[in-house]
């Protein structure tokens, strides 16, 4: 058998064939860098968004949401104030359709008020008493 030539021939060509070096990745530092790169052009474009005209991050001058009620998973009804004058609106996925106009304001809603930890009844004495009810 001949076949001696024929894996002579074929080393060298699989030697040149195979890759000497390995292709290495950019590392824990050029990681980190692409980490602040990406977070850096995050908070740029933030910034950028809040100071464009029309951005949603700004409420619009003279126009106030009073309050909101949703009606359906699509659909809600809300009062928004606009110079002085309150509106019906009804808000949907087709559009927005004026519904009344308040001849008078609505109430404003008081705003919510944290409880006092003072009045709170005694967890330890509520246990104790359901434990003896349900024994």
């Amino acid at each position: 058998m001949n076949l001696l030539p024929l894996l002579l021939a074929a080393t060298p060509a699989a030697q040149a064939a195979r890759p000497v070096a390995h292709a290495q990745g950019p590392g824990l530092f050029g990681a980190f860098f692409a980490l602040l790169l990406v977070l850096g052009l995050i908070i740029g474009l933030a910034w950028l968004l809040k100071r464009m005209p029309g951005s949603g991050f700004r409420p619009a001058d003279g126009l106030r949401v009073v309050a909101s009620l949703h009606l359906g998973t699509k659909e809600r009804a809300v009062v928004v104030e606009v110079g002085g004058r309150q509106l019906l609106l009804g808000v949907s996925p087709g559009g927005v359709t004026l519904l009344h106009e308040l001849p008078e304001p609505l109430p404003t809603p008081e705003a919510p008020r944290l409880p006092n930890l003072k009045e709170l009844p005694n967890f330890a004495q509520l246990l104790s008493q359901r434990l003896r009810r349900n024994s």
